[in-house]
């Protein structure tokens, strides 16, 4: 729910064409479609993901404002 909840508030903050749209909407396809498929694949700790009870979603990184130049 995180994930999608970020996913929204980037498109949300982003214009995009419908393009660009469609790719960030199949890329969230493919990355949770992933994450099910990772789900029974042990970790380096030797548990998967649903012995831990690690749910089957991503945290998208948060969008921040870069500012170039010099500063002060």
């Amino acid at each position: 729910m995180e994930a999608k909840d970020n996913l929204q508030r980037m498109l949300a903050n982003i214009p995009l064409s419908d393009d660009e749209r469609a790719a960030v909407d199949e890329g969230q396809v493919a990355l949770y479609q992933l994450l099910e498929r990772l789900v029974d694949v042990p970790t380096p700790a030797g548990a998967t993901p649903r012995e831990i009870g690690v749910p089957a979603t991503a945290t998208l990184l948060p969008i921040i404002t870069v500012v170039h130049g010099k500063q002060g």
